[in-house]
């Protein structure tokens, strides 16, 4: 069963009482031993769960409304209004997902978090073209649909929301007994942005007088987990056990860095070339793939500080460099790509350490990616 959490059409209950059970012809026998008639419920879909969530998310949805908004909890599809706010205004959508990170989230029994990490995913993809995060859509999946539990995932969704500056429009739960399960479930989340036409940022404007900013991860984010779960069994690790001022758990369970709010200061500033968002591939796949043909890149290993979290995931599980910098940020979780000219700027406006980890160069006969001390 899927039900859909923006619409208040919920599906009808199924005929269960007895007075319309027998009204229908009984065109094949009864095989349950209690001789009853069977109901959603008995078949592992609670639709009064359901309605349950439905009202306890509704808060939680509306506190992300926006201008542009023109509907809420209760229709078939989201409705957003452009208006005049774009003049030549250029869609751009992304979707994804968090990973094996769920797995350690429910080992962990946080579940909050995991709702920022899928809008973090799905809106620093959209921002690379500099987009603004308009609305974002989610998907959850179950076998047992447990309010509490997926309430804590929507209040992290919503929260990531917030800091985007998009609303939650819409989402679907679905229920499906037998294809999870006990306390199993899985995420997809959906973003749509606008940008104008003339304002696109495509990498079509790099060349060798730019260099590469980095703006600071807050951890692994959502990339890498099986690799990170693997570590943890080889090492018997408890997550519970003190790590850097916090522990284990909370280290790796960090949420993603949604960087809209510190782009959106940069936007129309500086002369921004190109951003790339480290992903799946981590440093060594993500920036080249916004960086002309003709072109590779140089990233300086030494120009940043590389938290304690990767240190520990690279000693504990004998992790050879060019895997961890193929898999995870390892602390630069956004990278901009601009002229020399303008770092300057981009510290000023940022605030927070923007450290030049790299440049642009001619295409050698080498890879396309190289990285020096």
């Amino acid at each position: 069963m899927a039900k859909r959490y923006h619409s208040a059409r919920v599906p009808a209950p199924p005929i269960s009482d007895n007075k319309r059970c027998h009204e229908l012809p009984r065109r094949y026998p009864v095989t349950d031993s209690s001789d009853r008639p069977l109901s959603y419920l008995d078949a592992g879909v609670d639709i009064d769960a359901g309605n349950a969530l439905v009202e306890r998310i509704k808060p939680l949805v509306a506190a992300t409304r926006r201008p542009g908004v023109l509907t809420g909890l209760g229709g078939f599809g989201g409705l957003f209004h452009l208006a005049q706010r774009y003049r030549d205004p250029v869609l751009v959508s992304g979707t994804d997902g968090v990973g094996t990170k769920l797995l350690l989230a429910r080992r962990a029994g946080i579940h909050n978090n995991i709702g920022i990490d899928l809008v973090g995913m799905c809106v620093n993809d959209i921002l690379v073209c500099g987009a603004e995060p308009l609305f974002f859509l989610d998907y959850f999946a179950c076998g047992k649909l447990d309010v509490d539990t997926t309430t804590a995932v929507v209040e992290g969704i919503a929260g990531g929301c917030q800091q985007a500056g998009c609303a939650l429009i819409g989402g679907e739960t679905a229920e499906m007994p037998g294809m999870y399960g006990p306390g199993e479930y899985d995420l997809a989340g959906f973003a749509v942005g606008a940008v104008e036409h003339d304002q696109l940022i495509d990498g079509s404007g790099i060349d060798e007088d730019c260099v590469l900013v980095g703006l600071g991860s807050s951890g692994p984010h959502s990339n890498g987990y099986s690799l990170i779960r693997r570590v943890l069994e080889r090492g018997n690790a408890d997550l519970d056990q003190a790590f850097d001022g916090t522990t284990l758990g909370d280290a790796l369970l960090a949420p993603t860095r949604i960087y809209v709010e510190p782009i959106q200061r940069l936007l129309g500033q500086v002369k921004l070339r190109g951003m790339a968002h480290i992903t799946g591939g981590g440093l060594t796949e993500n920036i080249i793939r916004v960086v002309p043909e003709h072109f590779g890149i140089e990233i300086n290993t030494g120009s940043w500080d590389v938290p304690e979290i990767f240190q520990w995931l690279a000693q504990e599980g004998g992790i050879d460099p060019n895997e961890m910098r193929r898999t995870f940020n390892l602390g630069v979780g956004f990278v901009l790509i601009c002229p020399a000219s303008e770092v300057s700027q981009i510290g000023k406006l940022l605030g927070e350490p923007a450290p030049v980890i790299g440049r642009v160069r001619k295409r050698g006969d080498g890879g396309r990616v190289t990285f020096v001390p």
